[in-house]
């Protein structure tokens, strides 16, 4: 039987930093009239725009994390603003397709320069956005992102992992 740790779980550190950099984001944001899942959203768009792509909403649902619904939501509000625009995919009828408007690419900009002046401040600890560990704690959070959702978990010490719904 494993003993539980003094202080904090890793867990418990990665929640509490998601937390923390959600609120520093949204602050940060605030003036220019952005929450941190809308900077998500259009500097997602941003990075996949430069290649040319127009990603779908569930592709942009992928890589940002987001659930798709709350994508669509998103979108339909950037939209509403001017900053996105949404268009049919034509390979598949079901599909919308994203891209930033000419003042979503102004206001995207804005945001990421005001959140790279809050990546340098937060990271400087560990050596600022260049830093060795920082490249290492990236490299550690990749693997953590890696791991799937959906791997079966082994069933806890004495807990039979065959259930029954017969009484």
């Amino acid at each position: 039987m494993s003993e539980t740790p003094a202080g904090p779980t890793p867990g418990f550190l990665v929640w509490r930093l998601s937390t923390k950099w959600r609120v520093a984001v949204d602050r940060a944001l605030a003036p220019l009239g952005l929450t941190h899942a809308q900077y998500s959203l259009l500097a997602s768009l941003h990075g996949m725009g430069r290649s040319g792509a127009r990603p779908s909403q569930r592709r942009l649902a992928d890589h940002t994390g987001l659930e798709p619904l709350y994508v669509s939501k998103l979108a339909r509000a950037l939209e509403a603003a001017g900053l996105v625009e949404r268009t049919p995919d034509p390979a598949d009828t079901r599909a919308v397709q994203l891209a930033l408007t000419a003042e979503g690419r102004e206001v995207t900009g804005r945001a990421i320069a005001v959140v790279h002046q809050l990546l340098d401040r937060l990271l400087a600890p560990l050596g600022g956005r260049d830093g060795a560990r920082t490249r290492a704690l990236v490299d550690e959070l990749t693997a953590l992102l890696d791991v799937p959702l959906d791997a079966p978990l082994d069933s806890p010490a004495g807990v039979s992992a065959d259930v029954s719904t017969e009484e």
